[in-house]
């Protein structure tokens, strides 16, 4: 940071970012962008799609089979995106920057190839490598923005970052208030191979961070047996255990809001159409609001610290789950108040700006990306057996919105496990 004097006062001034930070983080950010747009236009085309490949498949297209298959390709995706853990591995060997074009590459690809599903079993093939090639972006976004930014930028680095996904997310609404309600389910999928421009621009154009370039030569040890050993041990399982209770909020908000709103909207006597419009517009309330927390989110961090910040924001996230999904719900003619709750979730839902700031924090260089990888990766699993849990508890119940105000425990558990975590706060990046 730059000292400089006006006025017989001293001024600091950030340390400016060169042509090649501020290319590298335009490529991890829209690639981030992109990948938030991928995750969500399942959600969004979830029932079109589902409705007409089901009968291809030999299967009733009933609202209880589309509710299964839904939370079978749900969890499949999942399954992927914790199975994305083995790019963190290639990245600490081979560089940051190539294998983050490469995961944007794959699953821009499966994406596209979904448009051309001939059935449910084919659907959840491309949903399965798509979702590999989703969780090793943030990872290597991520760890790649901690590298390359100056120690006064990179804590908000982490916070631009984030919003990224989210941006995504408002991206995907008006692409289905567009090019969905007019065009269909494919065509959504179809938008889903732009970011195989990313992936070439950021191979072409973005170079490794020096960080990587002059780390310490890896141990013989691998480096996903190193972030289990005496030094990480407990810091890995602490991080896996707050990124996994941060993982079902995302899925219970996120996912299950759009199919919330157009339940909502068709009780109402609302057009199939003006559903999905309002399912768009929902979503993209949902976004302006997680943007706006992960933008709060480093200045709360730094000023508080870690843990105080994630327990504040785990909290919210606990309130607003109950307030949107186990009460506005269930108001009579309670649309709007629901989409109203949204914004309220959504900036809770900003709490992920925390790990792409932290987790970068408690690493060296040489096994960083392995640990981002794996903590980011490794809840997806245990993600994929709450989504069973929830499409149990839907069909039990005959009701959308219990089931998911229920996954508000997750961050009361997870409010018990932070006291535990490293805090961080006034360390600088470990070399």
């Amino acid at each position: 940071m730059n000292q400089t004097t006006l006025g017989g006062a001293v001024r600091r001034s950030r340390t400016p970012l060169n042509a090649q930070q501020i290319r590298g983080f335009w490529a991890a950010w829209f690639g981030w962008t992109l990948d938030g747009m991928d995750s969500i236009i399942y959600a969004l085309v979830l029932v079109p799609a589902l409705t007409e490949l089901l009968p291809k498949s030999g299967i009733a297209p009933t609202p209880a089979h589309i509710g299964l298959a839904g939370s079978i390709l749900f969890a499949l995706f999942l399954v992927g995106w914790g199975l994305s853990f083995i790019w963190g591995p290639i990245a600490d060997r081979f560089g940051r920057t190539r294998v983050l074009a490469a995961t944007i590459f794959g699953y821009a690809l499966f994406t596209g190839l979904a448009a051309m599903s001939q059935n449910v079993w084919e659907l959840g093939l491309f949903r399965l490598l798509a979702g590999i090639g989703i969780g090793g972006e943030w990872a290597l976004a991520g760890t790649y923005v901690a590298e390359s930014w100056p120690e006064d930028r990179r804590k908000m680095g982490a916070g631009f970052l984030q919003t990224g996904y989210y941006a995504g997310f408002f991206i995907a609404a008006a692409l289905n208030f567009t090019v969905g309600a007019h065009y269909g389910w494919r065509a959504m999928f179809l938008c889903g191979l732009f970011p195989v421009v990313v992936s070439i621009y950021t191979m072409l154009k973005v170079g490794e961070p020096e960080k990587w370039q002059h780390a310490a030569a890896p141990t013989r040890r691998s480096p996903l047996s190193e972030i289990f050993s005496a030094q990480y041990r407990r810091r890995t399982l602490v991080n896996a255990t707050l990124l996994t209770v941060a993982i079902i909020g995302l899925w219970a908000g996120a996912v299950y809001e759009p199919a919330a709103i157009i339940q909502l909207a068709l009780k109402q006597g609302m057009s199939h159409l003006q559903a999905v419009h309002m399912a768009s517009i929902g979503t993209g309330i949902l976004s302006i609001g997680t943007i706006l927390g992960c933008l709060a989110l480093p200045p709360l961090a730094e000023r508080f610290g870690r843990k105080s910040t994630l327990g504040l924001y785990f909290l919210g996230m606990a309130a607003c789950i109950v307030l949107s999904f186990g009460w506005a719900f269930y108001v009579p003619e309670g649309l709007n108040l629901f989409i109203a709750t949204l914004f309220f979730l959504g900036f809770f839902g900003g709490n992920f700006a925390m790990f792409s700031l932290w987790l970068p924090e408690q690493y060296e260089t040489r096994v960083r990306a392995t640990a981002f990888a794996f903590n980011t990766s490794i809840g997806r699993f245990l993600g994929a057996v709450v989504n069973f849990i929830l499409a149990a508890g839907v069909a039990h119940m005959g009701t959308l919105g219990t089931p998911v105000a229920w996954t508000a425990v997750a961050f009361i558990a997870g409010l018990l496990v932070i006291p535990f975590a490293l805090e961080t706060r006034g360390d600088v990046l470990p070399s």
